[in-house]
Formats: C-alpha cells, structure tokens, sequence
C-alpha cells in the first residue's frame, strides 16, 4: 500500500537492537496521522507506527520530520492492527506537491485497463532491410509476465537518424514517441530489458542484418537511459 501520513513521534532505537543498518543511517520508531491511503486494501485507522531507516547527517542527527507529510511504502502487519512495515527499510518519502503529483500518476496508471505489461526479458528480434538504401526495420518482441503481447519497433528511413516506439498490445508501435522518462512505460523496459538479447534471439537472416538488430537495441537501451531506484 502507499499512505500519505504526518508525523506526530518520532524516537531512535538502540543501535543494537537494529541489525542490518546501512552505515550513516539510524533506526527510528515512528507514530503518524493517516492523511489519505492512496492504494492498498488493507483497513487503516486514523493512526499508523512504523519502523523506518534514516540518514544521519555530520552530527548524527536525523531529517526534522515531526509534523512533516511523508509517503510510506508499506504493507499490514498481519494480527497488528495499526502497524505497518515498509516494503524496505527507507521506504518513506517526503511530501512535496511536485512528487505528490507524480506518484498519483504513476498509481494511477498501474491500475488503468491498458497498463503496461510486466516485461521479463526479450523472445525474439530481427532485421529486416527495406527496398531502399537505408531502409529497413527492427522488431524486438518481449516477454511478459501475463504472457500478454509486447514489441519494441526501430525503423529506418533513409540517412536520418532512426525512430522507435513500444506496443503493449497487438496494436502497431506509435513510433517517434518512444516512452518518457519515469513513466510506467519506460520503467517497464529500463529496468527489466537485459543489457544484451539472449543467445539465439536474434534471428535476422545474414550477418549485416544481426548487427544492425543489435545496434538498434542498444539505441533502444541508450535512449532509455539507466534505471535508478530511489528507495533501495
């Protein structure tokens, strides 16, 4: 689930009685006010405690939340109504009107009829030449989770810089409009697609086109950029 709480107690626990710490962080009991459940089906009361690694800055202080709005990440403690545990153990985020807004959009979209299927890794992809110099096109089709469809298409025209687009259904790729950054899209694919297709995936027909499949997956992973995960 992911609450939206506000701080009202927050007290250190004893360095040995929190194992697994990162080093520079503290351990910290916390009490809050629930401000709104964003998803999740777990009941809620009006009040949820939690534990929750913190950094520690130059003094061994933590961040000043006590009556501050933070995000939690979390899920029931089975039998104890009230408690939460956090999905690790600095998932909590602090409240700003910018990343509010954000993450309702990325909820939203999670949940949306069409969303974004799970991807697991790449089946199959190839390389077809167009008639013309410079012409030609890429499918990389995916594996997913659900088994549902999912391709990526890069399409050669001439000597301008290739296009791509991503498909999650049986619908062509919109190309030109690859996936934006920090969409579920994009996150779906920069951070489950492998650095290199598996032997055997690449079953374009002669040596040119399996290096141009190639190359035109690494574009695809290029303009993707890296997957950074910001509550690990």
């Amino acid at each position: 689930m992911v609450v939206l709480v506000e701080v009202t107690k927050m007290v250190r626990v004893e360095d040995s009685r929190a194992p697994g710490r990162q080093q520079g962080y503290g351990r910290f009991y916390v009490e809050a006010k629930t401000l709104a459940l964003l998803t999740g089906s777990a009941p809620l009361g009006e009040s949820v405690k939690y534990l929750v690694d913190l950094s520690l800055d130059a003094r061994g202080k933590p961040p000043k939340l006590k009556k501050q709005s933070v995000f939690l990440f979390a899920r029931a403690v089975p039998g104890r109504p009230g408690e939460l545990q956090l999905v690790t153990p600095t998932a909590q985020w602090q409240r700003t009107a910018a990343g509010e807004a954000r993450l309702r959009a990325i909820l939203k979209s999670l949940v949306s009829p069409d969303a974004p299927a799970k991807v697991t890794g790449v089946r199959e992809l190839f390389y077809a030449p167009g008639n013309l110099a410079g012409q030609g096109e890429t499918q990389i089709f995916l594996k997913t989770e659900d088994g549902s469809a999912a391709s990526i298409t890069v399409q050669h025209e001439g000597s301008g810089p290739p296009v791509w687009g991503v498909s999650f259904s049986e619908l062509v790729a919109d190309l030109g409009h690859p996936p934006q950054p920090e969409t579920l899209a994009w996150y779906r694919l920069a951070c489950f697609l492998p650095n290199m297709p598996p032997p055997g995936a690449n079953v374009s027909e002669g040596f040119a086109e399996k290096r141009q499949a190639e190359a035109d997956y690494r574009m695809v992973l290029g303009e993707l950029g890296v997957c950074r995960r910001n509550l690990s």
